[in-house]
């Protein structure tokens, strides 16, 4: 599971850059980035949840 997240999320940006998913606050090709800054804010919470418990 944890390989095919980072294979997925990729997938997503790549088909964000051809065509725009029109998801609310990304209408256009150039915020594909928003979807590696919700990744990456995930993984943040995930790890300090984790050594938090």
């Amino acid at each position: 599971m944890l390989k095919i997240l980072p294979i997925a999320l990729i997938l997503i940006m790549v088909l964000h850059i051809i065509k725009p998913l029109g998801w609310p606050g990304m209408k256009k090709r150039g915020d594909f980035w928003k979807i590696a800054a919700g990744a990456m804010l995930a993984m943040f919470l995930v790890v300090v949840i984790g050594h938090a418990g």
